[in-house]
């Protein structure tokens, strides 16, 4: 029996890649054991089980980056981390340990590299996080989406994967007509999606209502607006008499793949998983990095594409009055739209959960 302990969490960023090499791993391994190591109270306690995995939590915490005596009850939980993934790592006694990013990686993965027990680390970023930078050295595969990432890890050690991406997502090509449907759009208009997020970006939507007048003039087009859950009720209050007609208004986007499917411009953040879904569905694109992440590595996500003419980048702090200028320049040039979308596609990378976790099952073939 092949054992496997995939850890990490903390944000839907690291849970949704985790999830999918799980499931890549018992799609190429029925037999396959896996146990999810996470954070107590963090959204993988609850992520983990309904996905049908069992999950075990440290109460593992990041550090404040200001001087805080918060920072004395994080170096106490680490220390009790330490001591618990080491009754996992006993108990479970795991073939390979996956680190996917985030506090709970750190523990297990330092760990598992103690008890000689191979460690596999998978980074979804463009700039390196720092539980993966400090696990760096001591793991033997490192899983990547960008180029470029020798400034962080050694070169014999990265294999060039990509990110995983939801599965349901693959066919959303193909779902133009029901998501037009489903969110009661206009068949005939062109779509705007804006997105940032499940609980929304402020900037982004300050941009959208600032400019609801030139969006009302927009004949051809039409923008499916996903404001947050933190602000969707202040603006449905605020705009009750004057929401154009060619602006949907929603606080969350409960079929993803429906909603890309009608978009042909998306506005978004610049998370790993989200730029990697963009590419698979080759989806022109305005990223607009949140400025509230650590080391600023959504800017670097972003400028990744920048650099290779497959998105167009707008700082958050410009949003609010560049926004609607930049649409409606794409908007104007079909052929910059064209572009867009075929330098995107060019960077997909699909079965990337596969590839990782072909990676993970070749070692454990290999002891």
């Amino acid at each position: 029996m092949k054992r496997i302990i995939v850890s990490g969490g903390g944000t839907g960023g690291h849970i949704f890649p985790a999830l999918s090499i799980a499931n890549a791993l018992k799609r190429l391994d029925k037999e396959v054991e896996i146990l999810f190591v996470g954070a107590e109270g963090k959204m993988e306690m609850e992520k983990v089980p309904e996905a049908g995995f069992p999950i075990e939590g440290l109460p593992v915490r990041g550090l404040q980056r200001k001087l805080t005596l918060r920072n004395v009850k994080v170096l106490v939980n680490l220390w009790k981390s330490l001591r618990k993934a080491k009754k996992i790592i006993r108990r479970f006694r795991p073939d390979v340990v996956v680190g996917v990013g985030g506090y709970a990686s750190g523990p297990i993965g330092r760990t598992a590299v103690k008890a000689g027990i191979p460690l596999v680390l998978q980074e979804q970023n463009s700039y390196a996080g720092v539980t993966n930078r400090l696990l760096a050295k001591k793991a033997v595969k490192i899983c990547v989406a960008y180029e470029g990432m020798e400034r962080f890890f050694s070169p014999e050690k990265i294999v060039f994967t990509g990110n995983p991406v939801r599965k349901d997502l693959l066919e959303a090509g193909k779902l133009r007509e029901e998501g037009i449907e489903y969110y009661g759009l206009v068949p005939q208009k062109r779509t705007v999606l804006v997105t940032g997020g499940s609980l929304g970006a402020g900037m982004m939507n300050q941009a959208v209502r600032k400019n609801l007048e030139v969006i009302a003039g927009w004949k051809d087009v039409q923008v499916l607006w996903q404001c947050g859950s933190y602000y969707y009720e202040k603006l449905k209050a605020e705009l009750a008499d004057f929401l154009p007609e060619n602006v949907k208004l929603t606080a969350f986007l409960k079929r993803m793949d429906l909603a890309y499917a009608c978009a042909d411009v998306v506005v978004a953040r610049a998370g790993a998983g989200t730029i990697s879904e963009l590419c698979l569905l080759a989806k022109a694109t305005i990223l607009i990095p949140s400025p509230n992440v650590a080391e600023d590595h959504q800017t670097k996500n972003a400028l990744a594409l920048v650099n290779k003419q497959a998105a167009v980048m707008l700082k958050d702090s410009e949003a609010a009055d560049k926004l609607i200028p930049a649409l409606s320049e794409l908007l104007d040039h079909p052929e910059q739209l064209k572009l867009l979308s075929e330098n995107i596609a060019g960077l997909a990378m699909p079965d990337s959960d596969t590839k990782i976790a072909r990676e993970i099952l070749n070692l454990i073939g290999n002891k």
